[in-house]
């Protein structure tokens, strides 16, 4: 047998036979201190909140329909059912973190956003989206782009958005069941916080699930 076939036969094997083990990824709150929040919603206007939300089992449930009222009146922005979080902050880091499930048919909603309630003229009033599309068993997106995820529909999958904001441009990162999926830069400088639930930007009825919400600092 040849140097190289011993090499490739000995690959994984530490002095005495033991099998090398992969090192387990990092959990990408390591480092990071769970936080309290608290959080206010947004819905539609002419509506109670009992119309377009409910509470069982530590499950959110969050649908709106494309001819829902905004959330003020006379507000021309889209229909939305969405937690709007109490932290806001222009810099540090901090990180919205959730269970989420998308039921099947929903189609051009955001599910959660980092929004800039605060921002220089010109500027984008968001940092980043994450939409859901009815098409690949249901297609996540950042905004109407690049692809994060197909096959999202009716089934729970884990999701972090980590934001390295500063003074400059900052970093937001995204994670689906713990791994990377997506770092993209901010759009400067903002106060700003997380939203999540359904903002509507389709023709038709949508809905989104959490569970196991957590907002994470450090």
């Amino acid at each position: 047998m040849n140097r190289r076939s011993v090499l490739r036969a000995g690959a994984g094997l530490l002095a005495g036979g033991a099998t090398a083990m992969a090192a387990p990824a990092a959990d990408p709150t390591d480092g990071w201190t769970r936080t309290s929040f608290t959080y206010s919603w947004q819905k539609p206007w002419d509506l109670d909140l009992a119309d377009r939300h409910s509470y069982s089992g530590g499950v959110h449930r969050m649908w709106v329909n494309a001819t829902d009222e905004p959330f003020e009146e006379g507000s021309t922005t889209d229909p939305r059912t969405e937690m709007r979080w109490k932290v806001d902050y222009r810099t540090g880091d901090h990180m919205w973190d959730a269970d989420v499930y998308l039921p099947s048919g929903t189609d051009g909603a955001s599910f959660v956003q980092i929004l800039r309630s605060v921002h220089p003229s010109g500027t984008p009033a968001t940092d980043i989206m994450l939409n859901v599309y009815d098409t690949g068993g249901g297609t996540v997106r950042r905004y109407d782009g690049t692809v994060l995820k197909t096959g999202a529909y009716d089934a729970w999958f884990n999701v972090k958005i980590a934001h390295q904001a500063s003074s400059g441009t900052g970093t937001v990162k995204v994670y689906f069941d713990d791994s990377l999926v997506l770092t993209v830069a901010d759009r400067g400088p903002a106060t700003r916080y997380f939203k999540n639930g359904v903002y509507d930007h389709g023709s038709g009825r949508v809905e989104a699930r959490f569970r196991n919400l957590a907002y994470w600092t450090r």
